[in-house]
């Protein structure tokens, strides 16, 4: 599977958030991929981008693909999650008060990329960072 893109995401830089994803989404829409298809990995990306802007230092968002596949992995120098299930459930959150003010935060990250994505990983280190990799099955017509 090929890179294609690789972006920088700084930690609390919510103003540039979604710019990532915003650029796959151009991108698949040139390929004349499906909506529905451009919309799942466009969420899951999404949700992926602002988890880093939210809860690390900094990260990056990869997208690869290949005929039959798209590739999203998010990587991020942070805390690291403790408990992963216990972060799967929707609704939990450790998201400070200053981004629950902001609208965010509500525990909605993980659930959605895992929701939107036809497989998702998640490898995260405490005190290292998280690496979630989606893989989203192309689907024709």
């Amino acid at each position: 599977m090929e890179l294609l893109m690789e972006f920088e995401i700084k930690g609390g830089d919510f103003l540039n958030a979604g710019e990532s994803s915003g650029v796959i989404k151009e991108y698949l829409k040139k390929l004349g991929l499906p909506p529905a298809f451009i919309r799942r990995v466009l969420i899951a990306a999404y949700e992926g981008e602002l988890n880093v802007v939210a809860h690390a230092y900094s990260g990056t968002i990869a997208f690869y693909m290949d005929e039959t596949k798209v590739k999203v992995v998010v990587r991020d120098k942070g805390p690291g999650i403790p408990d992963i299930d216990k972060a799967m459930e929707e609704g939990y959150s450790t998201a400070s008060p200053e981004v629950r003010e902001m609208g965010f935060g509500a525990g909605m990250g993980l659930p959605n990329m895992k929701r939107n994505s036809d497989e998702m990983e998640i490898v995260s280190e405490i005190d290292k960072g998280t690496e979630v990799t989606m893989i989203f099955t192309i689907e024709k017509g």
